[in-house]
């Protein structure tokens, strides 16, 4: 995997993010149809860049909810 490859990953959950409120980890998985790997490396990088937020699921415990970071 390289930098380009997670570039490519980053937008598709981007695009993922920007039709919802809030999704799942395994939402973004199943919308964006990316591995593991391909989804957290995706995840690191829009989290890096501050254009994400990402909170416990308060209705399961085990769960992450991922969101678009509202423009400041």
């Amino acid at each position: 995997m390289n930098t380009e490859t997670i570039g490519i990953s980053a937008g598709s959950v981007w695009e993922a993010l920007n039709t919802a409120e809030s999704l799942s980890i395994k939402q973004l998985k199943k919308i964006t149809r990316l591995k593991d790997k391909e989804t957290f490396a995706a995840l690191g990088w829009l989290a890096r860049e501050g254009k994400i937020s990402i909170v416990p699921d308060p209705e399961d415990e085990k769960e992450l909810l991922v969101s678009l970071e509202s423009d400041k």
